[in-house]
């Protein structure tokens, strides 16, 4: 059982950067990913804000991809490959690790600043941002260069189908006075 959050997390940013990949080389790529991940992270600390969440998601899984390719007609060379090939099998076995609301929020504070400011500071005080500071400049503040590489990522109107999923319930969770969802 996984107490933390981390394959999930991991998962779900490789998911949204395959889909929505970066333009340029690897330093792009690499600015890509940590905009994906610190907007995975905030979705994720919201989405299963105690131990006891975090433990139940990582003993039932969190459902996997599927849905999401669906909607966005994402697919690889590595999606055809035989089945039966237990190289294959190895390749897709990480889809089952992400979780559909986590990026559909997600995709919601990667296109939305005063939403990611929100939830961030929801996430204060919280067990997850408990001992040391989290910072979530490259979600939270972009630069010229943080937007360059993420163009893809950070399109609203490409983002739309995956962040309208979900997008009332973040809006929910992120409400004064409301708990934070499991």
């Amino acid at each position: 059982m996984h107490a933390d959050l981390s394959p999930l997390i991991a998962a779900t940013a490789q998911w949204l950067t395959r889909a929505y990949p970066a333009g340029g080389g690897a330093i792009d790529s690499a600015l890509c990913e940590a905009q994906a991940r610190q907007a995975v992270t905030v979705a994720a600390w919201l989405r299963y804000p105690t131990p006891m969440d975090a433990g139940l998601v990582g003993m039932s899984g969190p459902g996997g991809s599927a849905r999401l390719d669906w909607i966005t007609g994402y697919e690889t060379a590595d999606d055809t490959a035989d089945e039966t090939d237990p190289a294959a099998e190895d390749e897709h076995a990480w889809r089952s690790w992400v979780d559909e609301v986590v990026a559909s929020w997600a995709a919601c504070l990667l296109t939305d600043p005063a939403l990611a400011g929100a939830a961030v500071t929801a996430l204060a005080g919280t067990h997850h941002t408990a001992g040391s500071p989290v910072a979530f400049r490259r979600l939270l503040d972009p630069d010229v260069q943080d937007r360059r590489a993420a163009a893809l990522l950070r399109h609203p109107d490409l983002l739309a189908p995956v962040a309208g999923l979900h997008h009332a319930g973040l809006l929910d969770a992120l409400r004064p006075g409301q708990a934070l969802p499991a």
